[in-house]
């Protein structure tokens, strides 16, 4: 008997960035139609007035009607379903319902604006459902940097345990990364955030009785670019490598050491992570550290995968 295709549209909006994916997706399978990404920023500032600066919005809302206009024309009836997820920034901010109303005028739906836990299973079923899971690799310690926060969430086939924490590349560079490139102090306060912050997730999460360590999203993306050596992006390379965890600190210290322009040349870097890239790194760095991976698996497939998936 064969297997009826569904497609879907999910779109992830988080403090940095926007995405969107179109698929089609039949039993086990999930194939991409479209999968795009735009840096608009939503959570600047966040962390400091918590608000949406009404310019961080209009970004963000140019970006979704062209998202939408995709969708339009890949579904010529008009039956995709659509799933619109917002995450830490908009959690945080006292005007978000000024970004509800506009993502309900642009798509016709009610944007979710999730949960830490709910984050964490969709980005743990995004990254892991290509995974072999095998005894040997099992439980997964899923790492999701985002701008405004990082889950972190420990399971084999489901969700043994998770934690959202207010650790991520924008909300760490806007506290303290200030200087191009920044101090030693600067350095050393923002570890300090990360490590307070895996304090309070090890309180509920069992993060060490993971055996594999799985990272997501465009700061562990682009450390492993450069540290595979890439002449530009390109995911296929990207997606699950494994990058060994003293190609970690290597990227990350030279990252932190680097001015703005240097980072800018980097060929796999996106122009919209250039300022923040360094606390992204420095975040993946301190994980890996502190639990003693000897590598990190990369996955291209994260939560907007997963948003796809609840969509089935």
């Amino acid at each position: 008997m064969s297997v009826k295709t569904k497609r879907v549209a999910a779109i992830d909006c988080g403090t940095n960035s926007v995405r969107l994916l179109i698929a089609d997706i039949s039993g086990d399978d999930l194939t991409d139609v479209e999968r795009r990404m735009e840096i608009v920023r939503l959570g600047q500032d966040v962390d400091r007035t918590g608000r949406l600066a009404p310019e961080a919005l209009e970004r963000t809302f140019t970006a979704m009607r062209g998202y939408a206009k995709l969708i339009r024309e890949h579904s010529p009836d008009g039956a995709v379903p659509v799933r619109v997820v917002a995450t830490s920034a908009t959690r945080d901010a006292a005007n978000r319902a000024d970004f509800v109303s506009g993502v309900r005028d642009i798509f016709g739906v009610e944007p979710e604006v999730v949960s830490g836990d709910e984050e964490a299973r969709l980005s743990f079923t995004g990254a892991t459902r290509g995974l072999a899971g095998s005894a040997a690799e099992t439980p997964y310690l899923v790492v999701d940097i985002g701008g405004g926060s990082t889950e972190f969430v420990v399971g084999s086939r489901s969700v043994e345990g998770a934690l959202s924490v207010d650790i991520g590349c924008v909300r760490l560079t806007e506290r303290h990364l200030h200087d191009d490139p920044p101090g030693a102090e600067a350095v050393e306060a923002a570890v300090a955030d990360i490590e307070a912050a895996m304090d309070r997730v090890e309180e509920s999460v069992p993060v060490r009785t993971a055996r594999t360590l799985v990272g997501l999203a465009g700061s562990v993306t682009t450390v492993a670019g450069i540290a595979l050596g890439l002449p530009a992006y390109d995911p296929a390379r990207i997606h699950h490598s494994r990058i060994p965890a003293e190609r970690v600190h290597e990227v990350s210290a030279r990252l932190l050491r680097m001015t703005h322009d240097e980072r800018a040349a980097i060929p796999v870097m996106h122009p919209g992570r250039v300022d923040v890239i360094g606390a992204g790194a420095l975040i993946l760095d301190r994980i890996v550290r502190r639990y003693g991976f000897p590598e990190v698996v990369v996955s291209e497939h994260d939560i907007l995968d997963g948003i796809a998936w609840s969509l089935a």
